[in-house]
């Protein structure tokens, strides 16, 4: 009888706590459509772009499930390379193939350099001398860790800087400290500022850390400033922060707050770049800030660009984390008592 109680009383529990019950069953539907969709792709789609070439040795490209653009002038080629319209440029002279080839995605460029080896069996270009190969970006030894190195950057500042803030924010609400605080004269928007600055500066030692260990340690390849990377590393660690702090008002202990994981941070992940996803659904990711410090990093380490290049994201990131603190300021209205 007594286990029989006790059973009863969790399954009550259980239903009433509507959070949980859907973490239970909703959350693994989410996750393992996420992996299904990884692991059922199809082949990477890859273009490369021509300069000059035979047409039978076009053809061939297309035989390799290759998508080829033709393009009148080198520096026209160059930018599509360089704004990663097209993995490769090819541009046959004398019989030789020269091809300039973005080496930051493996799968990608391994595919494109077998097509176009195997696309000069049978024609006219010789296919006895050695294809010249240059790397505008990355490199013919390019590990796994180099080319994912820049995205779990983003990820751990992102995932430790969340789940951190929001307990330690959540447990300032649960033990009434936040309710007395704004029960004095400070503003809301005052007080989501100061814990802002206040955790910022743990962020700011954080992300310097995790970037100096990964780039000067682990030797992960590394193009472009590292004051770049700090300043992604960083405004990737506000934006978590403030998130965390938004999202710990709909939790009501920790283990609430360990609930959202699963579904605020893994879908992130799997949208970040991580894995190799068909771009009609890396749209989903636009959404997503994690997405936004992946590409910033990326663009960094890997291709060396500059702040101009990285602006966009820069300007996502900042926004992002304006909009939280604004609902954070609205949200905190609900624990002023008088």
């Amino acid at each position: 009888m007594r286990i029989k109680a006790m059973t009863v009383r969790i399954l009550k529990q259980l239903m009433h706590d509507k959070r949980t019950l859907a973490l239970m069953l909703a959350a693994p539907l989410l996750l393992l459509t996420l992996i299904y969709f990884i692991f059922d792709a199809d082949a990477p789609s890859v273009s490369i772009g021509v300069i000059n070439a035979p047409e039978n040795y076009v053809e061939n490209l297309y035989d390799q499930n290759l998508t080829v653009l033709r393009y009148l002038h080198e520096n026209e080629a160059q930018r599509a390379l360089e704004q990663g319209d097209i993995v490769a440029v090819v541009n046959i002279i004398s019989g030789k193939v020269y091809v300039r080839i973005d080496g930051t995605t493996p799968a990608h460029a391994s595919a494109a350099l077998s097509g176009i080896e195997a696309a000069k069996q049978n024609i006219e270009v010789r296919s006895d001398l050695k294809s010249e190969i240059t790397y505008v970006y990355g490199a013919v030894d390019l590990s796994m860790f180099d080319n994912f190195g820049s995205t779990l950057i983003g990820f751990l500042v992102f995932f430790f800087v969340f789940l951190v803030a929001g307990i330690a924010f959540l447990q300032e609400r649960t033990s009434g400290t936040l309710e007395r605080l704004l029960s004095t004269p400070i503003r809301r928007w005052e007080l989501i500022t100061g814990y802002v600055l206040g955790y910022g500066v743990v962020t700011i030692v954080q992300a310097t850390l995790i970037s100096f260990y990964v780039i000067y340690v682990l030797n992960v390849i590394m193009m472009g400033s590292i004051w770049l990377v700090l300043l992604i590393t960083l405004l990737s660690a506000m934006c978590a922060l403030t998130l965390g702090i938004l999202l710990s008002t709909a939790a009501n202990n920790e283990f609430q707050m360990v609930q959202f994981i699963p579904i605020v941070i893994v879908p992130q992940l799997f949208f970040s770049g991580l894995f190799d996803l068909s771009p009609g659904w890396m749209m989903f990711g636009r959404v997503m800030p994690l997405y936004y410090v992946a590409d910033a990093l990326n663009d960094v380490m890997m291709r060396g660009k500059g702040l101009i290049e990285i602006m966009p994201a820069i300007a996502v990131l900042i926004g992002c984390s304006i909009l939280f603190m604004f609902l954070n300021t609205l949200l905190l209205k609900k624990y002023r008592r008088i």
